[in-house]
């Protein structure tokens, strides 16, 4: 199936290496969906449907250079496009934060039924919070990976609320994790509006919604209009059921929609760390308790700002991640055990052979960036190969899993990047 386009706008870099996606998405109906994009004189294979929504559905394309996701929007049944001018206006306007989704440009696609969609070429992201919830349901994430959401959200937040956007519909499916880039970013602005000129009546998904956008909807529905649009509140309020479902491992859709979280919202937080409290020290679970209730207020005036928010003392406490974050989040990075024993370290000559082997083999699924062997700790005897992203590192797990060579069996997990930097630098040594 032949599609061609044509575009207006620039891509501001379309060869950009993005990461490839964690999760198995929905293989491509080709009956339905779209199996090539050209973009800016490229053709761009359709490797699968990542998701689809009623006004837009999402793809893994690639370029067999880099790989990126797009984004098609349906056309609406007035025959406008306001969800793609919309989403795209917000973008363009919003781009540089690195907790943020990157546009990379704008294009429309023709397909051979005669009808012309509008696209965006996205950044391609990788696990989203959402599956993070569903891989440790009932058990909660550690207090790292709590951290490390909530900062990367909050920082989000506050770029964008100092630029005067609400984003009007945070929930654990629009918060993705980046792999090349070690931190989570925010997509999906087809809600988002200027504080002050809210132009849409609906906003934020049952479950995260606002006390003050549940009044909104509702006037609306009846046909009636609120004193007062939404404010930046509203998003604190919903990352607020985020942390508190992060840290409970269970979903609170029906809980915040019940007359008991109405009464008295502040006495179920404290229930839930109650019911949680021994599993984490003291202090943190205190502080993470107290930076949720600040965003869970029911008057909006008193929520907490994303920027005090920051400065909540939850944020000054040094978490390590646990082997399970490790896994849970995909990196670029493999750690390599049970290949090296001590007599082959401190034979040069093996030693050196043994590096070239991994470099050989490593390289038959994709671009090593680097390869280490420590011979001291830590990290003494295992083998750290990062790839040039996180797609060639996974497949490269899948596939040495289990293997075995002349030197051993090699098993294989994921290593958070950041992790080995800082032992390098421990270490004072250099990739190989």
């Amino acid at each position: 199936m032949a599609c061609s386009s044509g575009s207006n706008t620039k891509m501001s870099n379309p060869n950009v290496s993005t990461p490839a996606m964690a999760v198995t998405p929905d293989a491509v109906d080709q009956k339905t969906s779209p199996v090539v994009f050209e973009i800016y004189g490229k053709i761009w294979s359709v490797q699968a449907r990542l998701g689809q929504g009623v006004s837009a559905s999402v793809y893994r394309v690639n370029s067999g250079r880099a790989s990126s996701a797009v984004k098609e929007f349906q056309v609406d049944a007035q025959g406008g496009d306001y969800g793609y001018l919309k989403e795209s206006s917000v973008l363009e306007k919003i781009q540089g934060h690195k907790n943020i989704v990157t546009l990379y440009g704008m294009f429309t696609n023709h397909n051979p039924f005669g009808v012309a969609t509008h696209c965006l070429l996205l950044e391609l992201l990788d696990v989203s919070v959402s599956e993070l919830l569903v891989r440790v349901s009932n058990q909660g994430h550690s207090m790292w990976l709590i951290q490390h959401c909530a900062r990367d959200v909050l920082e989000a937040l506050s770029f964008l609320h100092r630029g005067g956007y609400v984003h009007a519909d945070l929930k654990p499916r629009n918060i993705l994790w980046s792999a090349d880039d070690e931190c989570f970013k925010l997509i999906d602005f087809g809600l988002s509006f200027k504080e002050g000129h809210q132009d849409v009546k609906y906003i934020q998904t049952d479950g995260y919604r606002a006390p003050e956008a549940e009044l909104q909807n509702s006037l609306a529905q009846a046909g009636l209009e609120s004193d007062s649009g939404c404010t930046t509140a509203v998003d604190l309020w919903s990352l607020g059921i985020i942390l508190l479902e992060m840290f409970s491992g269970i979903k609170l859709k029906e809980t915040v929609r019940s007359q008991e979280w109405k009464d008295n919202s502040s006495a179920i937080v404290d229930h839930i760390f109650s019911s949680n409290a021994v599993v984490y020290p003291a202090i943190p679970v205190f502080h993470l308790r107290d930076l949720i209730k600040s965003m869970l207020h029911n008057d909006p005036k008193l929520r907490s700002t994303a920027e005090s928010a920051l400065i909540n003392p939850f944020f000054s406490i040094p978490f390590a991640p646990h082997i399970e974050d490790l896994v849970l989040l995909p990196t670029p990075v493999l750690r390599l055990l049970n290949v090296i024993d001590d007599n082959h370290l401190y034979n040069e000559d093996e030693y050196e052979d043994i590096i070239e082997d991994m470099k050989e083999e490593c390289q038959k699924y994709g671009t090593v960036v680097s390869l280490l062997i420590p011979k001291e700790n830590p990290g003494k005897g295992q083998v750290f190969v990062e790839y040039a992203n996180a797609g060639d590192s996974k497949e490269a797990q899948r596939l040495l899993t289990g293997r075995t060579f002349d030197v051993g069996l090699m098993h294989c997990f994921g290593l958070h990047c950041l992790l080995i930097n800082r032992s390098l630098q421990r270490l004072g040594l250099h990739a190989l």
